[in-house]
């Protein structure tokens, strides 16, 4: 059944065939997740003291480690029907075009308006928002594809929708903000004056481009002093990456159609959700030891917290008002230089995929962005996809390790996660054409600021 001949260029499920629960990697984990800490007091967040924050039932997803499947909801389902399943695509025209005995699939997750992943997540965010009785959500937002996921959702259920967006992305994507504000939401450049952790970044770093860490302080702020608010997140927590796995499920059940069995996956890391999402049910086989992966988290050279952060408990956010997560950081205080991967720009990671990566259950790699954008423009005149920046990043560590595989002359079979569209990122698909894009890579030195203002932790 592996005969090219008989594996079509998309593989399709049928709705019947969709994800009806979650999987949540963590129940397989020897080594859980360290606990969120309260940054008062320095002892395990309770329930109690997270549903000031989030959600209730989101709450518990987070601190539920052990229960290995969760039910979607029928009304998740419904709204999941409108665009999912998503494909999975043999790249017969990459692979023809690198000339690699390597057999290429990508999970396309920009079939939707939104663009990218995030809309599986901000709708079962939304939805248990509005079995709660809420008024509404607020939010941060780095490329824009979380919030314009957001707003759909809370759109689609009617609740407001309040979007603290990184400045720099801000400004290089005004059209994405439109979409934002189309589907009702209320979108705010940050760091702001609007809220009283802004206004001390602000003091603190006039002139600052922002950064997720930023936008996070500031919608939190804004969610716990206003009544019938509650603060939903696009990455990083345990919550998003058990909503996710949906793509990883719908890969799996792809794959296992034609009895394929992936060498290598590969996903782009910033907070996390994403490859979270992507390697979840092949984690789990690698976990219980059924079968091994290599996988791979490919993040930006200038925003490197896997390759080159600490493994340390940090806060989540810039401003210091969320709990401290045990994660690879470069601190909350590290301001990232601003790329055009707005998404990734984030100065910790996921505490799931810290705690893999430091169990040495995949690995980690940076990329530069100028070799970034060149991976993209190549595989948009080959695969017809204009690819978001952030997706663009596995795109070119794939076709890394397809050359590899050109070299060896080995016929490895590489998956890598297509997280999203690049047509609201034209600004920097502008800066790249036109011989003005330059990379940047902190020192040694830009990193020991961040890392100076790690709290202490036993």
């Amino acid at each position: 059944m592996t005969d090219n001949n008989k594996i079509p260029y998309k593989i399709y499920l049928e709705e019947s065939e969709r994800p009806k629960q979650w999987y949540n990697v963590r129940a397989d984990m020897k080594n859980k997740p360290a606990p969120l800490l309260n940054p008062g007091t320095l002892k395990p967040m309770t329930a109690e003291e997270l549903n000031h924050v989030f959600c209730d039932e989101l709450v518990k997803q987070e601190l539920d480690d052990t229960t290995a499947y969760f039910d979607i909801p029928q009304e998740i389902q419904d709204f999941y029907k409108m665009y999912r399943p998503s494909p999975l695509v043999r790249a017969y025209c990459l692979e023809k075009a690198l000339d690699t005995p390597a057999k290429i699939y990508y999970k396309f997750e920009g079939n939707n308006t939104s663009g990218s992943h995030k809309l599986n997540s901000a709708i079962a965010q939304a939805y248990y928002a509005k079995k709660q009785g809420l008024k509404g959500v607020t939010t941060e937002t780095g490329a824009g594809q979380w919030g314009t996921a957001l707003s759909m959702a809370c759109a689609y259920l009617g609740l407001d929708c309040r979007v603290y967006m990184v400045k720099c992305s801000y400004e290089q994507k005004p059209f994405r903000r439109e979409v934002m504000r189309t589907y009702g939401a209320n979108v705010t450049p940050s760091p702001s004056e609007s809220t009283q952790v802004g206004r001390k970044i602000l003091a603190e770093h006039p002139g600052t481009s922002g950064s997720l860490g930023c936008a996070i302080s500031e919608a939190v702020e804004d969610a716990t002093t206003h009544e019938g608010y509650r603060y939903v997140l696009g990455s990083v927590l345990s919550q998003v990456l058990l909503h996710q796995s949906v793509i990883g499920l719908e890969t799996k059940a792809a794959l296992d159609k034609y009895g394929i069995t992936p060498d290598i996956i590969i996903g782009c890391a910033g907070g996390g959700s994403n490859l979270g999402g992507l390697i979840s049910p092949f984690m789990g086989e690698k976990l219980k030891g059924e079968k091994d992966y290599r996988i791979i988290a490919v993040e930006p050279a200038s925003c490197p917290s896997l390759t080159r952060g600490k493994y340390a408990y940090d806060f989540c956010d810039t401003g210091m008002v969320c709990p401290l997560a045990k994660m690879y950081t470069l601190g909350s205080g590290f301001i990232p230089s601003p790329n055009h991967a707005g998404g990734l720009r984030y100065h910790g990671m996921s505490s799931v995929l810290s705690q893999l990566y430091d169990d040495g259950l995949m690995e980690a790699v940076s990329v530069e962005q100028t070799s970034v954008f060149e991976a993209a423009t190549k595989f948009a005149r080959i695969e017809g996809i204009l690819p978001a920046p952030e997706s663009s990043h596995a795109i070119k560590v794939a076709m890394d390790e397809a050359l590899k595989c050109k070299e060896t002359g080995e016929a490895k079979t590489i998956v890598f996660g297509l997280t999203g569209t690049g047509y609201f990122d034209m600004v920097a698909y502008g800066k790249y054409n036109d011989g003005e894009m330059s990379d940047y890579i902190p020192t040694d030195e830009d990193l020991a600021v961040g890392f100076a203002g790690l709290p202490k932790v036993d």
